[in-house]
């Protein structure tokens, strides 16, 4: 089995020493466990009794239970530890003054999904630059890139920065939350005492099944292993008016519309790499076409290590926009921006829009990705 930074924290003492007689703050969320599930706030508790201060929680909250886009999480008490949370999806972005004065240390300990609009990553990032005009230290404890080391593009444009994207990284950057850490300072600069602990065990060729650990949902739409591989392609739907799933129990693995009909589109989709796609219907309780009964389809994926999300829902999309009028792009407003196309944000691109019916954006997808490798390697911690 895969050992955390959590684990080796808690059952190794790594960088206890560093912590002890320190006031600490915990970045967390219910995805964050030991492999016994015992939750990193409980676990940090019991190991600094009188250090463990305060909590913060990113977006979704510590327990998980908000959704997405703008569902905001209030601060609260945590119950069993007493220990108050700060919200850092809502009310705030990053911790304020006043949290940061109140600790020494700010400990990280969230579940990525390996896809750049996921916020945590950015959260992280937010972090890292408060606490170094704080002067407060940070410990990222790693954990897993569920879809290893694997990377797809596009890399994100700088104008088309948001809260899914504050630097360039390709859609699937497959790196861990500790290495983006490291590579966040050095290229931003940032006077930071910054210390890691790192995974044992973990090798960039395995997915998350390999490791051994439990998988938790580490969102409300993030239910399985197999949501967090189709994701980084899937996501590019939340900026289109077709329904990702989200309101059914197979958010991102299944999607679709009241107006389309798959059957004209299924076809032209067999012999993708790594996936086959059957057809299906689904009824969302909630978000888009909720209550509706929606025909589309659902995706399996065969081969993790020869599926392509990116590239798989692009094509998709290309042949949907092609073929149904109803197809629109998602307007504003989404993720804290009230100007910028939904669409263009997520894919980190705004060619992309304008070329999807062309099917010219194939190119697009590895633009800037051989600099991106070269510029990230000297932080990498696992081969």
């Amino acid at each position: 089995m895969v050992k955390t930074g959590l684990f080796r924290l808690v059952k190794e003492g790594y960088l206890a020493d560093f912590l002890k007689d320190r006031r600490l703050g915990l970045l967390c969320h219910q995805a964050a466990v030991l492999p016994d599930l015992t939750p990193a706030h409980v676990a940090l508790k019991a190991l600094f009794p009188e250090e463990l201060v305060l909590l913060f929680a990113p977006q979704h909250g510590l327990s998980g239970t908000a959704q997405a886009n703008m569902d905001f999480s209030a601060d609260s008490v945590e119950p069993e530890t007493g220990l108050p949370v700060i919200s850092l999806y809502g009310p705030r972005l990053f911790p304020q003054e006043e949290h940061l004065a109140a600790i020494d240390v700010l400990l990280i300990d969230l579940q990525d999904v390996g896809c750049r609009v996921y916020t945590y990553v950015w959260t992280l990032l937010l972090c890292l630059k408060a606490c170094a005009r704080a002067g407060v230290a940070v410990v990222v404890l790693d954990r897993p890139n569920p879809l290893g080391g694997a990377q797809e593009g596009p890399l994100l444009e700088p104008d088309l920065f948001s809260f899914v994207g504050l630097f360039p990284l390709p859609m699937r950057h497959g790196l861990t939350l500790a290495e983006l850490a490291l590579f966040f300072k050095e290229k931003m600069a940032l006077d930071l005492e910054l210390k890691v602990v790192p995974l044992a065990g973990w090798r960039r060729d395995m997915f998350f099944p390999e490791t051994g650990l439990p998988w938790l949902p580490p969102s409300p739409n993030m239910p399985r292993f197999e949501t967090a591989l189709v994701y980084p392609g899937q996501v590019l739907l939340e900026g289109t008016n077709l329904s990702e799933g989200r309101g059914t129990t197979t958010p991102f693995e299944v999607f679709g519309a009241p107006w389309l009909e798959p059957e004209k589109i299924s076809h032209r989709l067999e012999g993708l790499p790594g996936v086959y796609l059957v057809n299906c219907e689904f009824v969302p309780w909630f978000d888009k076409w909720a209550g509706r009964v929606c025909r589309g389809g659902r995706l399996f994926v065969s081969d993790p290590r020869l599926f392509k999300p990116v590239r798989t829902s692009l094509l998709l999309l290309q042949l949907i926009k092609k073929e149904f009028p109803e197809f629109e792009f998602r307007r504003p407003p989404y993720e804290f921006e009230w100007q910028k196309w939904p669409f263009d944000i997520i894919v980190g691109n705004k060619k992309v829009r304008s070329l999807l019916e062309e099917g010219l954006w194939e190119g697009i997808l590895d633009e800037g990705l051989e600099e991106f490798r070269a510029e990230t390697r000297p932080f990498l911690l696992y081969t």
